[in-house]
């Protein structure tokens, strides 16, 4: 079977994946509601690679105006690097509105060195983590021509419903706790919870200001509905008994791509399907679209695919492309070895 044709075949299954640099496929992806993003780190891992990590803010800026134009309030960003290399580009994700939420460390532990490691050249522990930073779209609405975060929106729509915020407790059912918490202008501020944002909603439209009604309206016809408020967060299933520190040791079962069958590995720190599952389950649901722009051997792919998730990637290396494309030729025809 042709690539052409078993591209085809994995299209009717949710799976779209090109042989191309991704720039030039953003413009026909769906809205992510997932990016996970393993690309430069700026150690010449691989051809394209930066030399040094000074260099990622050039490299990644235009990929990450391409998620922000794509994205909805509410998509996570799984960012893949190094310590200094997610330092260095944290400050642009930033700009274009990407909410750091928390930094998860992968410990491959001392297999990942196997003794062969001269400290007295390095002069410095030897490195067996890469990190993996979780990111949220922030929810900027619309309102009037202007972009308003969502915080400064719920302040704004209660002020001018003319309530005090003692009536914001009476609303939401709670002692002071809306109003230490939901209209509060400092950082112990955090969005109601859905049921209490309804309330909010509710009571302004009942016992506000006659002249500005709707309140919490969007379009200015409307008040925004428990639905659409919910869309503009994250999703997160957190699993009990899993850490942001994550204890899995380097592959090197069956799992592990080797070049021709012989014992050269085919990536030098292939990420298991395991993790890339983990996060893809805890941050999505079924039928979700998920985004892997700089595709590789296609491993979010492939785990994303398997828990039923729409799937999107690129890889701009041919041979790299073939070797991730085989991966999933393996799993439908697993007696075909050299499929193509």
């Amino acid at each position: 079977m042709r690539n052409d044709q078993f591209l085809s075949e994995l299209e009717t299954k949710n799976v779209f994946l090109f042989n191309d640099n991704v720039e030039n496929k953003y413009y026909s992806w769906e809205s992510p509601n997932i990016i996970i993003s393993d690309g430069a780190y700026g150690v010449s891992g691989f051809k394209g690679d930066t030399h040094s990590y000074d260099k990622l803010v050039e490299w990644y800026e235009p990929h990450i105006q391409e998620w922000s134009k794509k994205s909805n309030a509410g998509t996570t960003l799984w960012f893949w690097n190094t310590e200094i290399g997610f330092a260095t580009v944290h400050p642009i994700l930033e700009k274009y509105g990407w909410e750091y939420v928390s930094c998860n460390i992968w410990n491959k532990g001392i297999q990942h060195i196997a003794g062969n490691c001269n400290i007295k050249t390095l002069k410095s522990f030897p490195i067996v983590t890469e990190i993996c930073v979780q990111y949220v779209k922030k929810a900027l609405l619309k309102i009037e021509g202007q972009k308003v975060s969502l915080k400064d929106w719920i302040r704004q729509e209660w002020n001018k419903a003319g309530l005090t915020l003692n009536q914001a407790n009476l609303a939401c059912g709670v002692a002071n706790a809306a109003s230490r918490k939901y209209l509060t202008k400092d950082h112990l501020w955090y969005a109601p919870p859905a049921e209490h944002f309804e309330n909010l909603v509710s009571y302004a439209n009942q016992y506000g200001d006659e002249e500005h009604r709707p309140y919490f309206s969007i379009d200015g016809k409307n008040s925004l509905s428990k639905n659409e408020y919910e869309k503009l967060f994250h999703v997160f299933k957190g699993k009990y008994g899993i850490t942001n520190v994550w204890e899995v040791p380097p592959l090197h079962s069956n799992e592990r791509i080797k070049v021709n069958n012989s014992p050269k590995y085919f990536h030098l720190n292939q990420k298991p399907l395991y993790l890339m599952s983990l996060i893809i389950s805890v941050s999505s649901n079924e039928g979700d679209v998920i985004w892997e722009p700089f595709g590789g051997i296609f491993s979010a792919s492939l785990a994303g695919h398997q828990i039923r998730r729409k799937v999107y990637g690129a890889e701009v290396d041919s041979n790299i492309f073939q070797t991730g494309l085989s991966r999933f030729s393996l799993l439908y025809y697993p007696n075909q070895k050299a499929f193509f």
